[in-house]
């Protein structure tokens, strides 16, 4: 086998054991301390991030008639507690590029400079892929689903209406008036929120699929044409992740599959042009024979 070019060395890093275990002990340490730190900041501001999560269901209660929108809480310590896993989420967001350099500055001496440049992109596009898919799900998917759930209420009543004393010439607000119980929505904030960070969890997961893939890719472990030959087996997964993530609202659940389809179209690319680079060279280093290429 050829050996790595000169230039392609790993970091002088001769240490014993021990001395990598300290090390970690350290990058821990840091890791910990700024998740921390920023937990303890996020959680000074728990009210504003509090307002930003359930903004959607705000609109949402508004465009529905409420002009004064009220979540509730039945317990004590539910408020607080409910800060404390916002402040636990966004501090671990906020500390996330902490954490991934003490990831990184660990595991880099270990590894051959051109692998260490190979990396590095992939653990800068994460974060970026993970807060593009929770903008996207506080945005458009959260709204959605709040919409079709507390839309979905006033249904039957208006139906009922309609057929009873409202009849065909009534408005909405005239058939809602004729029935004689008016049931209001008097949301939990926990539980709210709690379906708001699912989501945004979710659609941030889903997002890392391509960083997921071509790593793979890179390391041997897949390739485009099984990918491609796999198409069938990613509708089916996709659609099944979409049915257990969202709500069981129908466009919610086309526009996941239709998101994540896209991403996993977008991983089959870049595969297949990492496993041309590899391949490229590999073939410059003598290690491949180009007629193993060719089906």
């Amino acid at each position: 086998m050829a050996a790595k070019p000169q230039a392609d060395t790993i970091d002088d890093s001769s240490a014993p054991l021990i001395e990598h275990l300290a090390e970690l002990r350290s990058r821990l340490i840091w890791s910990v301390v700024a998740f921390v730190v920023a937990m303890v900041f996020c959680f000074a501001f728990g009210d504003q991030l509090l307002d930003f999560l359930l903004h959607p269901i705000e609109d949402t209660m508004r465009s529905l008639g409420n002009p004064n929108p009220v979540m509730q809480y039945t317990a004590p310590q539910e408020y607080f507690f409910t800060l404390v896993q916002i402040s636990m989420v966004g501090g671990f967001v906020l500390a996330f590029p902490v954490i991934g350099y003490q990831l990184w500055r660990f595991v880099a001496p270990g590894l051959y400079k051109s692998e260490q440049n190979a990396f590095l992109p992939f653990l800068i596009s994460s974060p970026v892929l993970f807060l593009m898919g929770a903008a996207f799900a506080h945005y458009v998917v959260v709204p959605m689903a709040m919409g079709f759930f507390l839309g979905f209420a006033d249904v039957p009543s208006l139906i009922a209406a309609y057929f009873t004393e409202g009849g065909a010439g009534s408005t909405p607000v005239e058939m809602a008036a004729s029935q004689g119980i008016d049931i209001v929505f008097n949301g939990k904030v926990n539980e709210t929120l709690d379906i708001t960070l699912k989501m945004i969890i979710a659609f941030g997961l889903c997002f890392q699929l391509p960083v997921l893939l071509t790593l793979m890719g890179k390391a041997g472990l897949i390739s485009a044409a099984a990918l491609r030959a796999g198409r069938k087996w990613a509708v089916v997964g996709i659609l099944v992740l979409a049915a257990l993530v969202t709500p069981p609202d129908v466009v919610t659940q086309v526009i996941l599959f239709t998101v994540v389809y896209a991403l996993y179209e977008i991983s089959v690319i870049l595969v297949g042009r990492v496993e041309k680079k590899r391949n490229a060279e590999l073939i410059a280093e003598g290690l491949l024979d180009p007629e193993d290429l060719e089906e």
